[in-house]
């Protein structure tokens, strides 16, 4: 069971320590490469923790040590890139503060492939915190009370069992009307 289940919250129950499951594929001129599953598996674990502990609804601040690269990248459209375990976790801290019912679910099951995990999530949460001006495009006055509910795909890499990168691509643009940021425009 894992995060992408968006029924209900869930708790990640660790794959590290799976048997090492190995796949043999011919690799063409009649050679055998082995290719083993555990990667991936690990791989998806350790996606699957990120989600529940950094983006679902309790909030883990020390998953960002544990978890994230030191130089982590943290990238999407409603917020300026995040760089470093510092700043991503000063993000978070200051995004949970404004929006304290924050969480984020899966929509989709994990794809995977090599170092990258690809997933599909849907994500909502009240303003009832503290100004928020951490939007491109604007600032929030303390407690508006505004709702948002939005959606994206994530893509993350993952290097030496560690969250390099979280890139993803969401309809910021829903998000940013539902709470009445319009922009310059």
């Amino acid at each position: 069971m894992n995060w992408i289940e968006a029924s209900r919250p869930v708790r990640f129950t660790s794959l590290l320590g799976a048997s090492s499951a190995r796949a043999t594929i011919e690799a063409g001129h009649g050679q055998e490469q082995v290719m083993s599953s555990t990667k991936s598996q690990d791989n998806k674990a350790i996606v699957d923790r990120w989600f529940t502990e950094f983006w679902g609804k309790s909030w883990n601040p020390t998953i960002v040590e544990e978890l994230g690269a030191p130089d982590i990248l943290l990238q999407y459209l409603l917020q300026a890139p995040r760089r470093g375990r510092a700043d991503v976790k000063t993000f978070m801290t200051e995004f949970r503060e404004a929006f304290p019912d924050l969480s984020v679910t899966g929509a989709a099951d994990f794809v995977c492939e090599g170092d990258y995990v690809v997933g599909r999530w849907e994500g909502w949460g009240t303003h009832t915190g503290p100004g928020y001006c951490d939007f491109l495009v604007g600032c929030l006055p303390p407690a508006s009370a505004r709702k948002m509910r939005f959606s994206g795909t994530t893509v993350l890499r993952i290097s030496n069992g560690k969250i390099a990168e979280q890139i993803g691509l969401d309809d910021g643009v829903t998000a940013l009307l539902q709470l009445g940021l319009r922009g310059a425009a």
